[in-house]
């Protein structure tokens, strides 16, 4: 008992009890439901969707890899990234010009941009040696700032300010969209596996503890810098995959695609969703994608503003995000808590 006892206070063997601390205790009453419905409506969806809706469905599966990514450094490293938009932008350009410069095929533009993303996202991350907070925040705005003017600088390889068109992946036995989709998905359902088991790991345990007290974590041995390098590093890598599949989706890159605004709504679709918690990158993405196209369809200047107020509204009413909303909801409804009790 003892043994079991110590090693539930050290974090090696499982982790410390507490939903800070990475509790594994169940947090949605009907798990297994709602991953048998998740799946059969992923893979029905493409089937019953007009090609407008399956391509919007398909970007929020985009997104959602990358939100994946920046929430291993927003929510289980603590730590503020408006750089993320770049790594994204960098991924698509590497998969654009493989393919349309090169000729490659398409299967191979995924591994490199992941490789190039997580060399870059290292070499960012390296500020996290010495700053923290915003100070860090400063230092990855300006990555996101230096981009497209540098991709603007060199037209004979990124096509310039007009930006380069893409041939698209196209299937064999279904529609080209359709098999889109599916590749898509098949990415994201493998980066969702790959972020679980990374978050469960040694080092993601450390991530949590050096977030909630540096001090003690620095105390048991776990060097603060070199797990907040590696996790930029891998944020980036998932930020540049997501780039890779932009661009696989829309066929078609430009400069100002990838500018500082969308480092700041892959932040708030962060914020949004919710936090170091399992779906809230999927939200955040849905959110992020929907929200402005919604709003864009009743008049051309209200994605912005209603972008901005729905940030205010979420953050006000749902401190833990849509995530979180939806998990004290459930709770609610399975008798776990009382519906009028607030968390």
């Amino acid at each position: 008992m003892t043994g079991v006892r110590g090693a539930a206070l050290t974090g090696h063997r499982r982790p410390a009890v507490g939903l800070a601390a990475g509790d594994r205790r169940r947090t949605w009453p009907w798990r297994r439901a709602a991953l048998a419905v998740t799946v059969v409506a992923a893979a029905g969806l493409p089937f019953v969707l007009p090609p407008y809706r399956l391509f919007q469905v398909t970007l929020v599966l985009v997104y959602a890899v990358a939100l994946l990514g920046l929430d291993l450094v927003v929510g289980h490293s603590g730590q503020i990234s408006l750089g993320h938009g770049a790594f994204f932008g960098v991924g698509a350009y590497v998969a654009a010009v493989m393919i349309g410069r090169l000729g490659l095929p398409y299967p191979v533009t995924l591994p490199a941009a992941a490789l190039v993303t997580y060399g870059l996202g290292w070499a960012a991350g390296l500020p996290a040696l010495r700053l923290r907070g915003l100070y860090l925040a400063v230092v990855t705005f300006s990555v996101a700032v230096v981009l497209p003017p540098l991709l603007k600088r060199f037209p004979e390889v990124t096509g310039g300010a007009m930006g380069m068109p893409v041939a698209t992946p196209r299937g064999a036995w279904l529609d080209d969209d359709q098999w889109i989709y599916f590749l898509v998905l098949a990415t994201a359902a493998v980066a969702v596996a790959g972020i679980r088991n990374l978050t469960r790991s040694r080092g993601g345990r450390a991530l949590t503890a050096i977030r909630q007290h540096p001090a003690a974590a620095e105390v048991l041995g776990m060097q603060a810098a070199s797990h907040l390098t590696r996790a930029f590093a891998w944020s980036a890598m998932y930020a540049g995959v997501a780039g890779a599949l932009h661009t696989w989706t829309t066929g078609f890159v430009a400069p100002d695609t990838f500018t500082l605004s969308l480092s700041i709504t892959l932040l708030a679709g962060a914020v949004i969703g919710g936090l170091a918690t399992p779906a809230g990158p999927l939200l955040g993405a849905l959110v992020v994608t929907a929200v402005p196209a919604a709003a864009r369809e009743l008049n051309p200047a209200a994605p912005g503003l209603v972008s901005g107020l729905l940030i205010v509204v979420v953050v006000y009413a749902a401190p833990t995000g849509l995530a979180g909303l939806l998990r004290r909801a459930a709770a609610a409804v399975a008798g776990r808590l009382p519906a009028g009790r607030r968390s």
